[in-house]
């Protein structure tokens, strides 16, 4: 690369990011606002700039320039001129240095000091002051990329929902102590792909691996100053460049490969991404890229006073999504990773604020959902929404248009209600079961949008949920303030661990009794990676910046007996979901339809093998419920799925409702390891256990 140039040639507006042509570079990045943007060039360390030309021109508020000679490798940064006045909502200053939004690989990264900010920290003025000294020094940067992976050979599963069984899990969690991987490949993505990880997740019925934040992410200032990490990922500083802290080498390609590797397995991969809000936080944080390249482009203000950010996603700002280049950013974002990555789908953290149009509120036509339905590349794909944020109307379930899915946290606090013994929840766990069709069955769409889960990363896991009845987050340095003070659990007699074989007994049971609700619900099932072998976090439920033994994978406890019964049980579960097409209904089922005389797609009954009345439907203290779900196999035989619940205290005797039919005992909470064998019409089910039975015609 020739140092000695002063000036750039005009270069092109399209694509946005630096693109090596084979001769040079075309770099290009959008800004309504600035006066002037500089390339600055730093030599191969990220430590000393040596170099900084001007844009030369500025095409539809993109401005742009060519590199003769330049190529993959080169680390670059911009700075943008123009009016510093945060009061109008311009924070523009040429001091610090701009990572590109649309970088695909960073290098380096951020060193917290003052001077990451536009402002004086300790200025009186706040951020109305103005800060002159160079943030670069602290700054990571920007790398030009070039990929030629070859995945001509690669087959993307395309596994249909509702076969889909997503397993949720942390890239370098899930590995992190395991020991059959290489000690410096463990939590990287050289590890996602070991034949360990592909084993367990083909032993447990996954057929999709939905990752947690891996774009390229910030560590909290706040958290580091107290020994402690941004773990889960949910501050993300690029939206192209992948974490580097999961490289285990300079390979550029190890998620590729990783992918690469999973496909060839039938799993999926989904990510979980975070386009809802940025590391930037408030108007009093730090200036990274966008709020120095166009704070009042990329960025809700609020209204009237856009010295300040909207806070509807609790970070501190928002995305402007209905600003199209804004909008075209984070498309384009999808496509990276759809196209370069060929990743299967995506979970949007706070989806409600990706549809909002400016200060009009949640609404499912929006742009975003507009054109994520368009595009022939990202509607093919499994697209999955976080159907809240903690704006304005910000509660969505249910309202996202077709072809998305989304978390339906009703699901699961219905089932730790039911489960844990809860009185008046019958006739609300019965709509969760089938599919929540009250919430989901509109404008065509089908049961697989409701993603059901019982845990998630976000609270207390499965093991935790029969374990503690109280939060124990004091690791986190807040004084047990964090995390959700109400999560439906119950430690059935004992805080934490117990040496008591009755209490323990019970444990086990009602997990069992979770996971079969989990994998024989209409909907979607998302399992909490760990939650298959009882993996604790020794009741944190907000382990959000807990990078340590609390989070991690610990593979060992699979190894263990109860892991290792409790992993067969689930498998056990996902193999008779995977056998039964009735147990996952690609339609919903409203008991509308006659299957045979007096027998319908679906029905309920009390544990007498009499139907609910309303006033069944309506006592508090039913604890008891019969689903059975119906249809005609291809031969034109019957099949029944029967679920027998019994979420009382007491063991019952459940009768099964005609017609006489020949029903085998497939799963039973309460004996994992019992053999499939064939039952009569009146059948015990213990307290906190749900039975499995499957019913063909008696010629048959």
């Amino acid at each position: 690369m020739n140092l000695n140039i002063d000036r750039l040639e005009s270069g092109y507006p399209y694509p946005l990011g630096a693109t090596f042509d084979g001769l040079g570079v075309n770099f290009a990045v959008f800004s309504a606002n600035a006066d002037r943007i500089d390339l600055c060039l730093f030599e191969a360390s990220g430590k000393r700039q040596v170099l900084c030309l001007e844009l030369p021109e500025c095409t539809d508020e993109v401005w742009h320039g060519y590199l003769p000679d330049a190529g993959p490798g080169l680390l670059y940064g911009f700075r943008a001129h123009g009016r510093y006045e945060p009061e109008n909502g311009h924070r523009f200053n040429p001091n610090k240095l701009l990572l590109d939004p649309y970088a695909k690989r960073l290098s380096g990264e951020v060193r917290w000091t003052d001077a990451l900010h536009s402002y004086s920290v300790r200025s009186k003025r706040q951020d109305l002051s103005f800060d002159r000294r160079d943030s670069a020094p602290a700054m990571p940067k920007a790398v030009v990329t070039q990929s030629a992976f070859d995945w001509s050979q690669d087959v993307r599963p395309k596994t249909p929902w509702a076969e889909t069984v997503i397993y949720e899990g942390h890239l370098k969690g899930l590995t992190k102590l395991l020991e059959d991987v290489p000690p410096r490949q463990r939590g990287t993505y050289a590890a996602l792909s070991h034949p360990k990880v592909i084993e367990h997740l083909k032993r447990v019925g996954a057929t999709a691996l939905e990752l947690l934040p891996i774009h390229s992410f910030v560590q909290d200032r706040r958290l580091q100053e107290v020994g402690l990490t941004n773990y889960w990922g949910y501050n993300t500083l690029s939206f192209f460049a992948p974490e580097g802290r999961y490289m285990a080498s300079d390979n550029s390609d190890e998620l590729r490969i990783a992918i690469r590797r999973l496909h060839a397995a039938g799993i999926e991969v989904i990510l979980d991404v975070v386009y809802n809000h940025t590391a930037e936080g408030s108007e009093l944080g730090p200036t990274f890229n966008l709020r120095g390249l166009d704070n009042a482009s990329y960025y809700r203000l609020v209204d009237g006073n856009v010295r300040y950010c909207v806070n509807d996603t609790g970070t501190g700002n928002t995305l402007d999504l209905s600003h199209p280049r804004v909008l075209q950013m984070v498309v384009d974002s999808l496509r990276h990773w759809a196209e370069s990555y060929r990743v299967d789908g995506f979970r949007f953290d706070l989806g409600v604020t990706l549809g909002r149009d400016g200060d009009n509120g949640f609404d499912p036509r929006s742009g975003f959902f507009d054109v994520l339905r368009q595009d022939p590349v990202l509607n093919q794909l499994k697209l999955i929404s976080e159907p809240w944020d903690i704006g304005p109307g910000g509660y969505q379930l249910g309202h996202h248009p077709p072809g998305f899915a989304e978390w339906n946290d009703k699901f699961r606090d219905s089932a730790r209600k039911f489960w844990r013994g809860e009185s008046g929840e019958r006739a609300e766990f019965a709509k969760r079961i089938a599919g929540s069709a009250d919430l989901f069955d509109r404008r065509a769409r089908r049961p697989w949008a409701s993603v059901n889960f019982l845990a998630a990363h976000d609270g207390q896991t499965l093991r935790d949920l029969v374990s503690y009845e109280g939060k124990h987050n004091e690791a986190n340095g807040e004084d047990n303030r964090d995390g959700h003070s109400e999560n439906y659990s119950r430690n059935w007699g004992a805080e934490g661990p117990s040496d008591d074989a009755a209490i323990e007994d019970v444990r086990d049971r009602v997990s069992r009794s979770l996971l079969t609700t989990l994998m024989t619900s209409l909907g979607t099932p998302m399992l909490l990676g760990g939650d298959e072998f009882g993996r604790t976090q020794n009741g944190n439920n907000n382990a959000y910046c807990q990078d340590n033994e609390i989070s991690w994978f610990d593979w060992k406890q699979l190894e263990s007996e109860h892991g290792r019964k409790l992993t067969q049980f689930v498998a056990k579960l996902t193999a008779a979901r995977k056998r039964y097409p009735l147990i996952r209904a690609g339609n919903f089922l409203h008991g509308e339809v006659e299957v045979a005389p007096g027998i319908l797609d679906i029905d309920w009954f009390d544990e007498r093998g009499e139907h609910l009345s309303n006033e069944d439907w309506d006592n508090p203290e039913g604890r008891a419920l019969v689903m059975r779900r119906c249809r005609r196999k291809p031969d034109g035989s019957l099949e029944t799925v029967t679920l027998l619940m019994n979420g009382s205290g007491d063991t019952l005797t459940f009768k099964l409702p005609p017609p006489d039919l020949h029903r085998i005992l497939i799963i039973d909470s309460a004996d994992p390891e019992t053999a499939e064998y064939e039952v009569g019409t009146d059948i015990e089910v213990r307290d906190h256990a749900v039975l499995l039975i499957v019913g063909t015609d008696v010629a048959e």
